[in-house]
């Protein structure tokens, strides 16, 4: 069963951490670029982050630069999300995708997770 499964999300205050984790089953995901998406109460879902299946090419979204950083372990078949600095705004259900190429758009992904809840609040 070709499955992803995302993990680590939680409550963090503000300027807090957390590391998400994208973890595949039934496929592997060398090659594939990983996409993270995230999807707040009423908004629609945004392409938060990207990387290609060499691992070499990475983007992130404007409101993430510089906070957040993506890696891939293809041993592991596992993407994480590394988010620093949070604040309220990042609160939103996280979502990984694997798909052909990086796009901030869902077109390409042909797999998604079951998103996990990431909740930044004092």
């Amino acid at each position: 069963q070709v499955q992803l499964v995302e993990s680590g999300g939680g409550l963090v205050q503000p300027g807090g951490s957390l590391r998400l984790s994208c973890a595949a089953s039934g496929f592997t995901l060398d090659y594939y670029a990983i996409g993270w998406f995230r999807q707040a109460p009423g908004k629609e879902r945004e392409g938060v982050s990207c990387i290609s299946s060499s691992g070499v090419g990475t983007n992130f979204a404007d409101s993430v630069k510089d906070r957040f950083t993506i890696s891939r372990d293809n041993a592991k078949n596992t993407v994480y999300l590394q988010m620093n600095s949070l604040k309220a705004e990042d609160t939103a259900i996280y979502y990984c995708a694997a798909g052909s190429w990086c796009d901030s758009s869902i077109s390409p992904y042909d797999y998604w997770g079951q998103g996990t809840q990431v909740t930044v609040s004092s």
